[in-house]
């Protein structure tokens, strides 16, 4: 969804203006074009986002390429000593952050604080940088010839984020892409732009310098821009698969690197041997936490067997007592959704459920929290009886609906996993070690958890699904950033003391003995490569 634009009247006044962040500072947009940024656990409309566009996108672009030559010749260790300074700052104002989270996003202040965490692992990673960025070489490929091989920056890279990590999400992104010399565009999500623009000032506090990290707020009109803008060599983007598509398609047609991460419906399926306790927990935390906004959400819990009577049992009674409220309250479990409209959204899919023929378990809709009858709130809401041919089950809901599916075998199970359109994340919770191998070996799907529900790889991994849920060949973070921000350079030399004539083949290892005798180099003569 996509803010709606408004132009700034006087019943508008009262909500704080925010900005683009621009060559090292803030600038206001150029439009007169706004969008609301609303307290989820009220309703109220605290600030107004710029809705930036073409002119606002070229602005921080051409910051970005100015910034480039010297920022890609800044040794690796220098910049990583940014990333180190940015790092302390962050974690010294740790509890701000989280809290401006938690005012835009809704989500409780336990979350926001893990959120930071994860974030700030791929910044610790990034600060190893000249280590990553270590080539390889080769002496004597040939005689008198060596070989090595270099990493290097793209140029200006972007970065497309969604509002359910307003901080982690692009963490992801940009740490690996300045640490490996690119200056950085970022769209962050009009619904929580806040925390992006602090990250801005901090990073400018740490000593990044002007242009290399930049910030344009918007909707639909800045994502186009920076899809085809010529001087953007690369974007990232997360969100769902229908966007996440597109953005692949239009980005590698103007000739750009593109990873985009999609959508996700993640199934956790329960073998009869599992510890049903274990298994409750963990799936209350996992398809409740965030009020289910998360990419790695559990949605589906796959029953096997005879375990399903027992574990809705033992869910049941739990989600009906989920402590729901404002974000800050300590005692609170689960805030409200994002907005009214995508509230509006999930309710849609309850009623839906129950048209489908699901048994509604569990049905919180009728929520009420005191002293917030308009906030955005919505209790965790349990299906049973889900079968694959409903849309509850086909498609992504992002809320905290948890829907149980019963299989007869492990089998089943993975034909179910196997059969869904996205990929991202799936987990199995066994006491078994063969049926845990036998499903990590053969599931189709890009990160798998054992008895762990939310399978994220720390930050010196890489964090991406298969099938409908990432296009493109690089997942995110860890090893596959350095590589997605870089590209391969190979140097062949060789310093010859005297000229030796007219080279008419490739240096090559071989003999002239083993090369066939039309190759066109006169009888008797050697590569000067040939050992």
């Amino acid at each position: 969804m996509h803010a709606e634009p408004r132009t700034a009247t006087r019943d508008t006044e009262r909500a704080a203006q925010l900005w683009h962040w621009i060559g090292g500072r803030a600038v206001p947009g150029e439009s007169n074009r706004f969008g609301d940024v609303f307290d989820p656990s009220t309703g109220e409309r605290t600030r107004l986002v710029p809705l930036g566009g073409t002119a606002e996108v070229d602005a921080a672009v051409r910051a970005a390429r100015a910034a480039f030559p010297s920022w890609s010749r800044t040794p690796p260790l220098i910049r990583a000593r940014v990333l180190f300074r940015f790092r302390e700052l962050a974690e010294a104002r740790a509890t701000d952050l989280t809290r401006l989270i938690t005012s835009e996003h809704g989500k409780i202040l336990s979350d926001a604080h893990g959120e930071l965490a994860r974030g700030m692992e791929v910044v610790e990673f990034a600060c190893g940088i000249p280590q990553l960025l270590k080539g390889e070489i080769t002496e004597q490929v040939g005689r008198g010839i060596d070989a090595w091989s270099v990493r290097q920056p793209l140029g200006v890279v972007a970065g497309i984020t969604p509002f359910n990590f307003p901080v982690m999400v692009p963490m992801w992104m940009w740490p690996v892409a300045l640490a490996c010399g690119n200056t950085f565009v970022l769209k962050p999500s009009e619904r929580d732009p806040s925390p992006s623009l602090e990250v801005a000032r901090l990073l400018a506090e740490a000593g990044c310098p002007d242009g290399v990290f930049n910030v344009v707020n918007g909707s639909r009109a800045a994502v186009d821009a920076l899809l085809q803008h010529p001087d953007v060599a690369a974007v990232s983007f997360v969100g769902s698969t229908p966007v996440a598509e597109s953005v692949h398609r239009t980005g590698t047609a103007s000739g750009k690197r593109v990873q985009a991460l999609g959508g996700a419906k993640n199934h956790l399926v329960v073998m009869p041997d599992a510890d049903l306790d274990l298994t409750t927990e963990a799936l209350l935390g996992s398809a409740y936490g965030s009020a289910g906004e998360r990419c790695m959400a559990i949605s589906v819990a796959v029953a096997v067997g005879d375990v399903a009577g027992p574990l809705v049992e033992r869910l049941a009674p739990r989600v009906r007592a989920l402590r729901i409220g404002r974000g800050t309250d300590p005692a609170v479990e689960m805030g409200p959704l994002v907005t009214r409209e995508h509230l509006d959204r999930v309710r849609g899919y309850i009623d839906l459920g129950t048209s489908e023929g699901a048994t509604l378990v569990v049905d919180g809709r009728g929520i009420h929290v005191p002293g917030a009858p308009d906030g955005f709130y919505l209790g965790g809401c349990l299906f049973d009886g889900v079968r694959a041919e409903m849309r509850i089950y086909r498609e992504e809901i992002f809320g905290p609906v948890l829907a149980v599916v019963r299989v007869r075998t492990l089998d089943e199970a993975l034909a179910l996993v196997d059969a869904h359109p996205y990929g991202n994340g799936t987990a199995i919770f066994t006491r078994s070690g063969a049926a845990a191998r036998e499903f990590t070996t053969r599931v189709n799907c890009g990160m798998v958890g054992i008895n762990v529900p939310i399978p994220v790889p720390m930050a010196f991994h890489s964090f991406g699904g298969w099938k409908r849920s990432l296009f493109g060949d690089h997942a995110m973070h860890g090893p596959e950033g350095v590589r997605f921000y870089t590209r391969l350079k190979t140097v062949t030399a060789r310093w010859p003391e005297s000229p030796e004539g007219a080279e008419f083949v490739m240096p090559s290892s071989r003999s002239s003995s083993s090369v066939s005798s039309d190759s066109g180099r006169p009888a008797g003569r050697t590569d000067p490569a040939t050992p």
